[in-house]
């Protein structure tokens, strides 16, 4: 029975994954087709070399380089990242791939923001960033250097944004060779910053959590509700009253942000006169939460 459980919670975790990396992809597709490629204005990565690419002599498809050149990061990545980073990330560039020939094929005489580059850099730059930050999250990727930002996160609680920004400055620079115009190559400057900061605003949004103190004569209750919905550990501390004398309990509790209107109703109904601190924490790391992000080294040998 508990085996069935886990198996169908691990199913919808699995399946959500997929669902918001399809997502995920489209939010790409639609930043890189549409708003950038077609006003000449590169982006970083694989994308921003497949673009290159095509504008060059050479004019090889985006689709056709983006999906070369990731199979052949992918083959790299495979023995750092696993295989269950690998297959998302295949995932996602199988679906960008295809997507992106789709949206091509059909929007092929559609020309949006043509006279405005610099709207058309800042709506495919929020576009690019929220697909990143969304397959990021759910353990995938459009691969590239998001692949490259994967491994460095792994073992550093580094910003992906700014890995991907350091990644992807000398691809930006290098469009100039083939556009020829340094207004454009500022445009791609402006492309990278903002879906940088697009996608630490998504990942962080996603994992940010926050901190309860709870004083409540209920607080056995209260603890009881919080450990069976929504699953959160509680740590009792003994404090003490100033002006009151009294001695009390006080709980300790550490969730997702989006859990927090769950415990504020259930501590309603227990205990209104109850008195809650909550505030915000920059990472909580542990069971439930974040992993560690520590480099293990080797011990030195005794000589």
């Amino acid at each position: 029975m508990l085996q069935g459980k886990v198996n169908k919670a691990t199913l919808w975790r699995e399946g959500k994954d997929y669902a918001m990396i399809t997502i995920a992809m489209l939010s790409y597709c639609i930043g890189w087709s549409v708003f950038l490629l077609p006003n000449n204005i590169t982006t970083g990565g694989v994308p921003g070399i497949s673009s290159i690419l095509e504008w060059s002599p050479l004019a090889i498809p985006a689709q056709l380089s983006y999906f070369v050149i990731n199979a052949v990061l992918l083959l790299i990545a495979l023995r750092i990242l696993g295989w269950k980073f690998c297959v998302k990330t295949v995932y996602g560039v199988v679906v960008l791939t295809v997507a992106l020939s789709l949206t091509r094929e059909s929007t092929a005489s559609l020309h949006l923001l043509h006279d405005q580059p610099f709207m058309a850099a800042v709506l495919g730059a929020v576009f690019c960033g929220s697909g990143v930050g969304l397959g990021l999250s759910s353990n995938g990727s459009t691969g590239g250097t998001d692949i490259v930002a994967a491994i460095i996160n792994k073992y550093r609680d580094i910003s992906l944004g700014r890995v991907i920004l350091i990644c992807d400055v000398i691809i930006i620079s290098s469009s100039y060779f083939v556009l020829k115009d340094w207004e454009r190559v500022i445009y791609g400057y402006v492309v990278l910053y903002i879906t940088a900061f697009c996608i630490d605003q998504v990942v962080n949004s996603m994992r940010r959590s926050v901190q309860f103190f709870i004083i409540s004569d209920k607080y056995k209750e209260i603890g009881e509700r919080i450990n069976n919905d929504p699953h959160r550990g509680c740590t009792t501390i003994d404090a003490h009253g100033f002006y009151s004398g009294k001695e009390v309990k006080m709980l300790f509790v550490l969730a997702k942000r989006r859990e927090s209107a769950k415990i504020f109703q259930l501590i309603d109904e227990i205990d209104p006169s109850a008195f809650v601190s909550q505030s915000a924490v920059i990472g909580v790391y542990g069971e439930g939460f974040d992993r560690f992000k520590v480099k293990h080294r080797a011990p030195k040998p005794v000589k």
